[in-house]
């Protein structure tokens, strides 16, 4: 009985440890002025992720695995900075629009 506990507990955590999330993706905007992100996807897709307020983060969307780019129209900016990252499973980005002048964005990433 202690073996068929053992096997099925090794099973469950393999079964967890070996899940293929998809990427995720969030908006950070460290600028004083709300911003929106338009993120093209690897599948050809685009998603916007709109109005995120200055100082604020948006909450994760998944997102296709390959390669990505994001593209920031922030309010009352001229420039519209872009940054190309590659998106890979059980993974989660956060794209930072950074507080410079110009803005630039950075790619943040951590495991799921």
């Amino acid at each position: 009985m202690k073996k068929l506990y053992l096997i099925l507990m090794a099973s469950a955590i393999f079964a967890i440890g070996c899940s293929d999330d998809p990427p995720s993706v969030r908006v950070n905007n460290q600028k004083s002025s709300k911003a929106n992100v338009q993120i093209k996807l690897a599948d050809a897709n685009t998603i916007n992720i709109n109005d995120v307020e200055a100082g604020a983060s948006s909450s994760y969307r998944d997102i296709a695995e390959g390669a990505t780019q994001a593209t920031a129209t922030i309010q009352n900016e001229k420039e519209s900075p872009s940054i190309s990252f590659s998106a890979s499973k059980n993974m989660n980005y956060t794209v930072v629009i950074q507080n410079t002048t110009p803005a630039t964005l950075k790619v943040d990433s951590s495991d799921k």
